[in-house]
């Protein structure tokens, strides 16, 4: 994924209060568009953030990484702006924008002070509306993309990381690399660069949150001039994926005196009832960082790596658990061996009271601190949308995570924790670690 973002607007100054209990309010524009709103007049700031879901999963077959490289070239020019006027009028307003193509979805962000409310959102418009895709930009953006992809062909997390989606999700838009590849970048015309932009950024699947100094009636009018003359509707999207995960060792050979080790295996969905205990579940194995059971077990009792880590890798079309450890060649498979051990002994046993309370304490008590400032809050409400929750999660989520109880996390780690399931993907040069 490449991301095209300027410095945050203001930086602190535009903080909105730290608090969880922020009101949220819902707008349908006039021209039927809808979004998330968070009234805050006290500063005279705007952050809007725009998601349209899909992203990079809608490349067109042989097209791969057009959509990345379409969305690298939204700020490089619009409308009668070509890409150094448009860097100068963001200047001369103080606005930013941002941009940002993942395999779930293509966003944008805005930021501008409400007395350049109506030059900033023309600008944003534009840049949505009528990019201009010159050849010139083209090229040099092309360029970056495939100086990225020389560089990741040499990094082992990046090898570690395709090797396995190429594992798990076989030929579906989720097991090939999201920006591309040298050939089908190298190939991209401005043609597909078109008919990417057409088919990504369309109304039915457009999620909007904003923030700060502006009224219900006069995001509606923003939410129609920037989005309402885009097409409804696009390409269906792909299908559900089940990840294709077995139990085993893949062993990439790279020269490397340390090996990296990407591993995982079937997951949970979001929407899930349990999900909340599986949470809780991650937080007490990989996921609370040195309090952790991994980082106890790899790092503090036996040095094997600076970091461990695993997550719940819930997405759109799949999910899967996942991890990541690194140890030098002739420890990593100590390193493995230890955390297999570890997901066995917690399918096994579940996890202790004490622990199932202390992620409770760490989770409620760092939810607050996430609502830190507009962009940020503006970022959280797409990011609720896009997952189905409704406005009142923010005032129930602690409640959920809090009702969780140690029965439910030991159902939940019986069946969620597969050790026998479980996956490694190992790049380097690994003493004693064979593929299987």
């Amino acid at each position: 994924m490449i991301r095209f973002a300027t410095a945050l607007f203001l930086g602190a100054a535009a903080a909105f209060p730290v608090r969880a209990e922020v009101e949220i309010q819902t707008v349908t524009s006039p021209g039927g568009v809808g979004a998330w709103l968070v009234e805050e007049h006290s500063l005279p700031f705007v952050a809007i953030e725009i998601a349209f879901t899909g992203g990079t999963s809608l490349d067109v077959e042989g097209k791969r990484g057009a959509v990345n490289l379409m969305t690298g070239l939204l700020e490089e020019g619009s409308g009668d702006l070509d890409a150094r006027g448009f860097a100068r009028a963001k200047e001369a307003l103080a606005t930013t924008f941002g941009f940002g193509a993942s395999s779930e979805q293509l966003t944008i962000s805005a930021r501008f002070l409400t007395e350049n409310f109506d030059e900033s959102v023309a600008l944003l418009r534009d840049t949505i509306q009528d990019p201009r895709f010159e050849d010139a930009d083209v090229e040099r953006v092309r360029a970056q993309v495939l100086s990225n992809l020389a560089f990741d062909a040499k990094d082992p997390n990046e090898i570690a990381g395709k090797t396995f989606a190429a594992m798990a999700y076989g030929d579906h838009p989720y097991g090939t690399v999201d920006v591309g590849t040298p050939e089908t970048v190298a190939a991209l015309t401005r043609d597909d660069l078109i008919e990417a932009h057409r088919n990504a950024l369309v109304r039915d699947r457009v999620l909007v949150g904003a923030v700060g100094d502006i009224t219900p009636e006069q995001l509606g009018t923003l939410l129609d001039a920037v989005l309402g003359n885009l097409p409804q509707s696009g390409p269906l999207l792909p299908p559900k994926v089940e990840p294709q995960i077995t139990g085993g060792t893949t062993v990439v050979d790279f020269d490397t005196p340390q090996s990296v080790a990407l591993f995982g295996q079937r997951g949970i969905a979001v929407d899930d009832e349990d999900y909340f205990a599986a949470v809780l579940l991650n937080q007490v194995i990989g996921g609370g960082a040195f309090d952790s059971r991994l980082m106890q077990e790899v790092r503090e009792k036996r040095g094997l790596t600076y970091g461990v880590y695993s997550y719940l890798y819930s997405r759109d079309l799949a999910n899967a658990y996942m991890g990541s450890v690194s140890s030098a060649n002739d420890r990593i498979g100590e390193a493995i061996t230890v955390i297999r051990d570890q997901w066995r002994l917690a399918a096994e046993e579940g996890v202790s009271e004490k622990e199932l309370q202390d992620a409770k304490t760490y989770l409620t008590g760092a939810y607050p601190l996430r609502f830190d400032g507009n962009s940020t809050i503006a970022g959280i409400l797409v990011g609720m949308q896009l997952i189905g929750l409704d406005p009142e999660y923010i005032k129930t989520r602690n409640a959920r995570v809090d009702a969780v109880t140690l029965e439910d996390v030991k159902r939940v780690a019986g069946e969620l924790m597969d050790p026998d399931g479980l996956h490694f993907v190992v790049v380097g040069k690994p003493e004693g670690v064979v593929s299987e």
